[in-house]
């Protein structure tokens, strides 16, 4: 059952175990359940949700390999009710691994050609270790296919080093010793060619495996799968042989010496490389877990940064000799006007730039401009603030990572097919600065450039990861059914790739959507799906009041009973604090709808709509730092973090070379994850407490001592 299961590895209630499974099994999706079901399961969040359908699924694969083994012991005719009885009790899927190994068909070993030989009773007698003298009980056992006395041993200790390899309880001492005191070793491969000297301090590094920071560990893994670095993981010889013999050695005489040969030879043939096997992947399965997690926050973080809305934008991508795009856009991000300026050819084109952007931005009314950050783009923002306009223009700098991707993508060429890459990357600046979650769902999250590692990790996660926070974000803000794009569309609850783009092929057919139920007529959007995804979708100026509101449909008819029993209709009573504070939601709890859910629709009421998402802000670099010989030691920079990783953050300070602030730097008091003190976007203004311009390194700190 997979209750239990579950419940050993969490902490969350029965009830919400059990019915999030049972709704994610009838369809539910991870936001529908957390927002709309909140009362079934006891109000968890979308991480919780997330976890124990993650557990559940490690459960099904538990069971699976379950009835693969006792099929397979079935087959082979093996009627042993202890080790059945033993398989069906076993919860962890190493220990039902080890239960399985003494039966698992092998390739041929050394230990199966011993046995071809004969020599199972020999192996048998020698690990009685009742007698005192090994080669005398050899001696029965040499024939023409065992030549004499020391084959006849060798291979019987063949025999019992499968056994030593087999035995549970070895198994699992030895895995305590490798858990308290394997060592994660790395040295240089001697011919190998290290460019930049990347891995320089693995070149004779060791650490306790379980002391190694998962960013560390990966980086060793990096070198080693570059066969730069040589990388071992082994707790001492001594300690492993010294458990093995106090396990297996019974008797000090002859025999007892040839087992202890015995287990010498399982160890460093079988259980060594074995465990170390093991270790090292149990090890890259939490590091990437950890880097997972790392690039996921980061990227709902980049995800729900402030949007600035629908303005009309001058988007610019700078550039040096190659002049800077500008595109200008509507308040809906449609493309009205682009051309190049180049500003830093000459005076005179600085002057004639300058004269463009004032036009452009009287022409198509502007109201803010969104600069990219790459090459050129602070001496971009330096040029702007030079600019006289006639009405007052804010100037935004925008992380520009990825809109590279997005301008050669299929997407881009869809949108803009009679524009190059240029137009398409300015274009796609200016969106991110309207709606930052609207335009980065085009993009292929890993070309975001935030998190770390991410070529390292397990991709399928990295990608299951990746595109599950996007749907929580997308979910979490809701989603302009008449303005999201398919690619926006896609994430929404219930929806998908199929759903998505038949939506927008109805809306460009029969005009923009007026309410919910419309969605009913779109080709394959059953009831399920409609219950999935109405909630999250907005409809502005729509026919009924709550179709642009977080409140879903199902729940129509409570606002209705809200409304009467306030005296108002439910279009009166949105955003009407005076009647709503008049409700007591207990008056409105059925066996369906709890508090959870009413509270959520009483805030929806007050603020329907409402983008959780904070304010955009503007922000200026020092104006005398333009590259890294202007940094000194002891400077207080003002900075944008852009990165966050398990060692620390990374800071852009406006000049090519970011500043890198530790996990030791972020605050005066132990930080285990930088993201409890830090996050991205975030403004910061840090003391630079080194400088090392032969590497490009900046060091920084937070702390105020």
């Amino acid at each position: 059952m997979f209750l239990p299961y579950i419940q050993q590895r969490t902490t969350f209630s029965q009830k919400a175990i059990n019915q999030t499974v049972q709704l994610a099994d009838d369809g539910a999706t991870i936001p529908f359940i957390a927002r709309y079901r909140k009362d079934q399961v006891d109000g968890i969040d979308e991480i919780a949700i997330a976890s124990i359908l993650d557990y559940y699924e490690q459960y099904k694969q538990l069971e699976q390999r379950r009835e693969t083994i006792l099929n397979t012991l079935e087959k082979l005719a093996i009627d042993d009710a202890q080790l059945v009885e033993a398989i069906r009790k076993c919860d962890n899927l190493t220990d039902l691994e080890d239960l399985y190994l003494p039966y698992k068909p092998k390739r041929k070993t050394r230990a199966t050609t011993a046995r071809e030989l004969g020599l199972e009773p020999l192996a048998k007698q020698l690990m009685a270790q009742r007698g005192s003298d090994a080669a005398l009980l050899a001696q029965r056992y040499v024939s023409t296919e065992v030549p004499d006395v020391e084959a006849a041993l060798s291979g019987a200790r063949d025999i019992i080093a499968e056994w030593v390899q087999e035995s549970i309880t070895a198994r699992k001492q030895l895995r305590r010793l490798f858990e308290r005191k394997a060592m994660i070793t790395s040295k240089k491969v001697k011919k190998a060619t290290d460019d930049g000297g990347v891995f320089q301090q693995y070149y004779d590094f060791e650490e306790l495996l379980h002391r190694c920071p998962s960013h560390r560990f990966l980086a060793l893994m990096r070198g080693a799968n570059l066969g730069i670095l040589k990388v071992k993981i082994a707790p001492e010889n001594e300690a492993a042989l010294e458990i093995l013999l106090r396990i297996f050695v019974k008797a000090n005489n002859d025999t007892g010496d040839q087992v202890a040969a015995a287990c010498k030879d399982a160890w460093s043939r079988l259980l060594l490389p074995a465990l170390e096997t093991e270790f090292r992947n149990e090890a890259k399965v939490k590091s990437d877990e950890k880097a997972i997690h790392v690039f996921s926050e980061n990227l709902r973080q980049l995800l729900l940064a402030p949007p600035l809305g629908q303005k009309r934008i001058l988007a610019i991508d700078p550039g040096f000799q190659s002049g800077c795009k500008c595109v200008c856009l509507s308040e809906h991000g449609d493309l009205l006007h682009n051309e190049t300026i180049y500003p830093f050819r000459s005076r005179e084109e600085f002057g004639r730039a300058a004269a463009k952007i004032r036009n452009l931005a009287q022409t198509y009314k502007i109201e803010a401009i969104a600069i990219g950050n790459g090459t050129a783009g602070r001496e971009t923002a330096d040029f702007i603030e030079k600019v006289s306009f006639a009405n007052p223009v804010k100037a935004y700098v925008v992380n520009e990572d990825g809109a590279s991707v997005y301008s050669a993508s299929s997407v881009a060429r869809q949108e803009f097919p009679n524009y190059d890459v240029t137009v398409r990357g300015a274009v796609s600046i200016g969106r991110r600065l309207m709606d930052p979650l609207a335009e980065l769902v085009k993009i292929d999250p890993k070309a975001i450039g935030v998190g770390q590692y991410q070529h390292d990790v397990n991709q399928n996660q990295l990608k299951e990861s990746l595109e599950r926070t996007v749907s929580f974000c997308v979910n979490a803000v809701g989603v302009n059914l008449n303005t999201a794009s398919v690619q926006l569309l896609t994430f929404v609850s219930g929806l998908g790739g199929t759903l998505a783009e038949r939506i927008v092929a109805f809306r460009s057919e029969n005009g923009n959507f007026t309410s919910r139920d419309q969605l009913k007529k779109v080709k394959g959007l059953g009831a399920k799906a409609f219950q999935q995804c109405a909630g999250f979708l907005r409809i502005p100026d729509a026919n009924h009041p709550l179709d642009n509101s977080g409140v879903h449909p199902e729940h129509y008819s409570v606002v209705a009973a809200m409304a009467k029993a306030t005296g108002v209709t439910s279009a009166d009573l949105v955003g009407n604090d005076a009647a709503i504070e008049q409700l007591v939601l207990a008056d409105f709890v059925t066996n369906e709808i709890g508090l959870l859910v009413l509270q959520d629709i009483v805030d929806e009421l007050k603020r329907p709509g409402r983008d959780p998402r904070a304010a955009v802000k503007t922000f200026s670099f020092a104006q005398d730092i333009r590259q890294i010989s202007d940094v000194k030691v002891g400077m207080l920079l003002p900075g944008i973090i852009t990165n966050i990783t398990n060692f620390g953050a990374f800071v852009d300070l406006g000049i090519k070379q970011k500043g890198l602030i530790h996990i030791s730097q972020l605050a005066d008091k132990f930080v285990s994850d930088p993201m409890e003190v830090v996050h991205l976007q975030q403004h910061v203004v840090a003391k630079v407490i080194e400088v090392d311009t032969d590497r490009n390194r900046i060091a920084l700190s937070l702390k105020e001592k």
